[in-house]
C-alpha cells in the first residue's frame, strides 16, 4: 500500500497525463480547455506532494512544542515545512483560473464568429 506522499505524487501524474491526453485527442475547443485545466490541478498537486516532509506542520508557530528554545522564542525548524511551495501553488492557482478564462473568452469569441467549436473548422485562421 502507498504512502500518502506517493499517492500524491501519483495522483498530481495522473492528472497530467489525464490533460495531455485530453488535449491532444480532442477537437472540441471546450474539452481542450478543460483538459488544459486539468493540467493544471494536477501540476499544482504534484507541486504541494513534492514540497510536503512527513511529520512536519505549517510554519505557524502556535505552540510552545515548536520553539526550539522558550526563553529565546526561536523555532525548531526540522518540525516545520517549506512554505514557498505552498505559496507557488497559491500563485499558480490564481494565475491558471486567469488563463483558464482569457481561453473560455477566446472560445466564446470564436463560436460568435464560426458558430462551431471543432477545430477542423478553423482552417482560414491559419497562416
Amino acid at each position: 500500500m502507498m504512502a500518502g506522499n506517493e499517492l500524491y505524487v501519483g495522483t498530481g501524474i495522473l492528472l497530467i497525463f489525464i490533460g495531455f491526453v485530453g488535449v491532444l485527442t480532442r477537437r472540441n475547443l471546450l474539452k481542450m480547455v478543460i483538459g488544459f485545466s486539468i493540467i493544471d490541478t494536477g501540476v499544482n498537486l504534484l507541486i504541494v506532494a513534492l514540497g510536503y516532509l512527513p511529520g512536519r506542520t505549517a510554519p505557524i508557530v502556535n505552540s510552545p512544542k515548536y520553539l526550539a528554545d522558550a526563553s529565546s522564542l526561536t523555532v525548531d525548524a526540522s518540525k516545520l515545512v517549506d512554505p514557498v511551495p505552498q505559496a507557488l501553488v497559491l500563485t499558480a492557482i490564481v494565475i491558471g483560473v486567469g488563463v483558464t478564462a482569457l481561453m473560455l473568452s477566446y472560445v466564446i469569441r470564436l463560436y460568435a464568429t464560426e458558430k462551431t467549436l471543432d477545430v477542423r473548422q478553423f482552417g482560414r485562421l491559419k497562416w
